[in-house]
């Protein structure tokens, strides 16, 4: 029986935002590996604000990848930083939706797909897959990830509609709704009861093994600890004013000084306002702000770093960031500034590897710090030995997920 799979993702290699992207990159090598024809529809790559051509690598040669029109309407279309509010919606790549039908129509005419595969954090990219699926019929497997549509987010009652709208069109519509976390997936179970109990399924997030060939911790000539976040920093859902103010007070103490711990933001975004938050609180020459650099170079400084520092507010509790398994993977000791009860501390506190605090109490952040940093001079810390961590691995992950895709279109 032929096998053909059209995936609809924005965010695909070269792009270079998070380590989200692995997810759909890790389905799409499993379904070429497992005898499938994988086609992906994504924008084009004068849409992304950062890209690293050594992602490509990541795919493998017989992934087809199609491209289509589309622009940014925030960066794009915009004018003096203005636009309408229709022009995004459901989000900024609404002229995608567009153009991504057309091509993602020129493609099951070419390819006759099996399964259409859409997945989350980009609206549009759902909306192509109900317009595909509704034309069409073809099965289509929603890759939610995370919630979309929650209280107070989006911010925008509109945009808030529309997101809803999308959910319960998925609800409707979809083969398969999957999600990364235990508790994104028992919030939709309760919102959409009447959806049938084998139309759910859990995904994990995880590490890809295959790109920790090579790396090894190095050993330093310095006698810095170095603490590491790596990728972006969304000034929202992770704000890191809270963690600035309580190192600036641990400064002014005299238990942390620049030529003896060093916080890196390694391509944290928002680097304007982060600076001149470090300038305001003196804190600039503990906390670095520092520039992209290629994929496998931040796993590298991963392994490198003292230990790992994770933002989660707790509006994000059902949501697990991907980096969080790329964190264990490095073995490395964790700061994480998360609510207690949300599913990232969950993970963590079962791994035994982390120090968590809120994200928004300085005070309780400050006492963290200093557990944190003894623990690294102590050297009493937990290192996660690889057979405990194998479970999270990416490759083993999507196996699963391709069985089930297999049995949807038997």
């Amino acid at each position: 029986m032929k096998k053909s799979a059209l995936f609809i993702a924005y965010h695909f290699p070269p792009i270079a935002v998070s380590s989200g992207v692995h997810r759909v990159v890790s389905l799409a090598n499993a379904m070429s590996s497992n005898g499938w024809d994988v086609t992906v529809l994504s924008a084009s790559v004068k849409t992304y604000e950062r890209t690293d051509p050594e992602t490509l690598d990541q795919v493998s040669p017989s992934i087809k990848i199609s491209r289509s029109i589309a622009y940014d309407t925030a960066r794009q279309l915009s004018i003096k930083g203005k636009y309408l509010q229709w022009m995004a919606l459901p989000d900024n790549l609404q002229s995608w939706v567009f153009f991504g039908v057309i091509r993602g129509l020129k493609e099951i005419y070419k390819s006759r797909p099996n399964v259409l595969i859409s997945t989350y954090p980009i609206a549009s990219a759902h909306l192509i897959a109900i317009i595909l699926n509704y034309i069409t019929g073809i099965p289509w497997v929603c890759d939610f990830r995370d919630p979309m549509a929650q209280p107070g987010y989006p911010a925008n009652p509109t945009k808030w509609k529309f997101f809803n709208w999308i959910e319960k069109q998925a609800a409707k519509r979809a083969a398969r709704l999957v999600f990364a976390t235990s508790g994104a997936l028992k919030e939709y179970k309760k919102r959409y009861p009447d959806v049938n109990k084998s139309t759910w399924l859990l995904i994990t997030n995880g590490y890809n093994e295959s790109q920790y060939q090579h790396i090894l911790p190095q050993i330093r000539d310095d006698n810095i600890i170095k603490i590491v976040h790596s990728g972006l920093v969304y000034i929202h859902e992770r704000n890191p004013r809270s963690l600035f103010e309580a190192i600036s007070a641990l400064k002014e103490d005299g238990f942390l000084r620049a030529e003896n711990v060093q916080f890196i933001f390694r391509a944290s975004g928002h680097e304007e306002t982060y600076a001149e938050w470090l300038n305001e609180l003196s804190v600039a020459d503990i906390i670095k702000l520092e520039p992209q650099i290629p994929y496998k170079d931040a796993l590298q400084e991963m392994f490198n770093a003292d230990g790992l520092l994770l933002l989660q507010g707790d509006g994000c509790n059902q949501q697990i960031p991907a980096k969080a398994y790329e964190y264990l993977r490095a073995q490395r000791p964790v700061l994480a500034l998360t609510d207690e009860a949300g599913d990232t501390a969950l993970l963590l506190k079962e791994n035994q590897v982390a120090d968590i605090a809120p994200l928004d109490d300085v005070t309780a952040i400050s006492d963290s710090i200093r557990n944190f940093i003894k623990r690294i001079e102590n050297k009493n810390h937990t290192t996660l030995n690889l057979e405990s961590i194998i479970c999270y691995s990416r490759q083993n992950i999507a196996e699963k997920w391709v069985n089930d895709i297999e049995g949807l279109i038997q």
